[in-house]
């Protein structure tokens, strides 16, 4: 096989930053280009703030935001999106402003300043924007503005910014994302740049030297170049400015995936006794036609372990690798007691495989055949420990996808875990990718999967709700919640002729209010559930006024058969008192 060449995001960058005729320098510029996984997993972050002049303190504002945030947005898991990282961030340093410059100077204008952030992550420039610097960029000669500046117009002479960090407690910030392309030249400046210098002119100064022989030390020369055109056009204000080109690429995510998968050969069939990478094969556990599972223990420490290895079946197929290798990407990144933990070697592997803790117990479909109908009490806990270990899923902006008993080990103290990652989305993994859409691919079960899959839908953490719903009613009733088993492939039309089946008939020892928390929480519409699986387990663990039925369900509804009989019971005796009186 061929080995592709190990690319990596790259750029040369400069910059230049001048109080002008002020006194002092209200703007704020940093840049921040980390190495290795950092890099591929957060990106380059580029950041520039202009303190607002009639602020009290627009100097400390812009240097709080922009180092504020670099700092705080390598700190946020790798698993995150770019956008609901820096929103997180953005919206706690615009509180912060807010509260300062209330209570500090007591002034709305106490600590405001603008902010411009460009994130590069794998092949994409996130651009966050609010206020009125800018980001433009030269590609093939052409000069285009990415951003809209937020500031309002009273004449010509008189103007104000309608939006800033720190001006307001609500924060509305203008996001987009575009493509790179190689030799893309990306330009950040503050207003006392734009504003005195046309678009046209920065083209031309640009484009007075070829793309291709930009580095650091032209960059410079260029920022140079255009803030003393600034003040040669009477610029009044700071001048902050900085140029960044494109100089690499890295590979797209399918074909990083397809470039580990040539460094890490299928490992060959293993049985017990063998030793790889210093672990001793003892068993093996279970065997499908997509993957093995082995139990296996550590040579040194004496460890028990399992090893999970693909299958040589798949060693062509990139979709698989892909999966494969984000099991184990995800489980390293998830620290709950509720959900399987995978360990990192002490060796490098010499094969494609990973390691997880040894679990003893059951699976709970197991353990669901062993205890049909279940007291209440018993299955809470349960339905608790999953929708923790969920929890930990979503709170890393991870998707599980396919939970169901099976994907589930309960011990025989009663602790559960979640062990499958087979399907999990990883929502920072899933925009680096080339092909990438807001489509789910279904790799979830028949019946635990949620409608909206069936539907082309996108899914969401309601979706994993759904699921949890599911194998929450099939622990209280021993059946599934709409009475038979879903179809394969559904349409609309089938989904919406599903009938959900009350707890009443199957298990009188279910309350009312919980069973109407689990209907409520398998809605076929997705925004009629819980917000999440918390809301959830604590209406199963809380009567709400909304699910109490004070009125007594008739007979018929709750024993059908019962009622029946008790109509043909008095329907006889009414029939012989009848014909008694008839022969008297």
């Amino acid at each position: 096989m061929t080995k592709l060449m190990n690319k990596k995001l790259e750029i040369s960058l400069g910059s230049f930053s001048d109080k002008g005729i002020k006194a002092d320098n209200d703007d704020c510029l940093a840049a921040q280009i980390p190495e290795g996984h950092v890099l591929k997993n957060k990106g380059i972050v580029i950041a520039i703030a202009d303190g607002m002049s009639s602020s009290e303190a627009g100097k400390e504002a812009s240097h709080a935001c922009v180092n504020g945030f670099i700092n705080d947005y390598y700190s946020t898991p790798d698993s995150w999106t770019v956008q609901n990282s820096t929103q997180k961030i953005l919206s706690a340093l615009n509180s912060w402003l807010y509260s300062r410059g209330h209570t500090d100077y007591q002034s709305a204008k106490g600590m405001v300043t603008t902010l411009t952030i460009l994130i590069l992550k794998s092949t994409t420039a996130h651009i966050f924007h609010i206020g009125d610097s800018r980001i433009y960029r030269l590609r093939d000669g052409e000069l285009e503005q990415l951003t809209r500046d937020h500031r309002v117009w009273i004449s010509d002479e008189k103007n104000y910014l309608n939006r800033a960090m720190g001006i307001d407690l609500h924060l509305d910030i203008d996001y987009r994302k575009v493509p790179l392309e190689k030799n893309d030249i990306f330009l950040l400046s503050t207003d006392g740049i734009h504003d005195f210098i046309a678009a046209k002119t920065l083209r031309e100064i640009l484009n007075s030297s070829s793309t291709s022989n930009y580095d650091s030390n032209l960059l410079n020369q260029k920022c140079s170049e255009i803030a003393q055109q600034a003040s040669k056009n009477h610029c009044d204000d700071n001048l902050s400015l900085q140029l960044l080109k494109i100089e690499n690429l890295p590979l797209a995510e399918e074909e990083e995936i397809l470039q580990k998968a040539h460094e890490l050969p299928f490992p060959p069939p293993l049985e017990a006794g063998m030793i790889l990478d210093g672990y001793e094969i003892l068993k093996e556990i279970h065997a499908s036609n997509r993957t093995q599972i082995y139990s296996a223990r550590h040579k040194q420490t004496n460890q028990l372990v399992i090893l999970k290895t693909p299958s040589v079946n798949f060693e062509d197929d990139e979709h698989f690798i892909e999966q494969f290798l984000h099991e184990e990407w995800a489980g390293k990144r998830i620290d709950s007691p509720y959900v399987l933990q995978v360990i990192t070697p002490e060796r490098k592997p010499r094969f494609l495989y990973y390691v997880t803790e040894y679990l003893e117990g059951v699976t709970l479909r197991e353990w669901m055949q062993q205890n049909p109908l279940p007291p209440v009490d018993i299955v809470i806990p349960i339905v608790e420990q999953i929708a923790k270990g969920l929890r930990a899923f979503h709170r890393l902006e991870m998707l599980h996808q396919d939970l169901k008993p099976e994907n589930i080990i309960i011990s025989p103290q009663g602790k559960v875990k979640i062990i499958d990652f087979g399907s999990v989305k990883i929502a920072g993994i899933n925009e680096m990718k080339k092909n990438s859409d807001d489509k789910n691919n279904i790799l979830g079960t028949v019946n635990y999967s949620a409608p909206e899959f069936y539907l082309g839908q996108s899914g969401g953490e309601r979706s994993d709700l759904y699921s949890l719903a599911v194998i929450t009613y099939e622990l209280l009733n021993n059946s599934l919640p709409f009475g038979k088993e879903m179809p394969e492939k559904a349409n609309y039309r089938q989904l919406s002729h599903l009938r959900y089946v009350a707890s009443i008939h199957l298990n009188h020892m279910v309350p009312n209010w919980m069973d109407g928390a689990i209907k409520k929480a398998l809605s076929l519409d997705v925004k009629l559930r819980h917000e999440d699986v918390f809301e959830f387990l604590h209406d199963l663990q809380h009567p709400n006024p909304h699910f109490l039925n004070t009125t007594a369900i008739p007979l018929i509804e709750r024993n059908p058969v019962l009622f029946w009989r008790s109509i043909s019971v008095i329907s006889l005796i009414t029939n012989l008192i009848l014909f008694y009186y008839l022969v008297k």
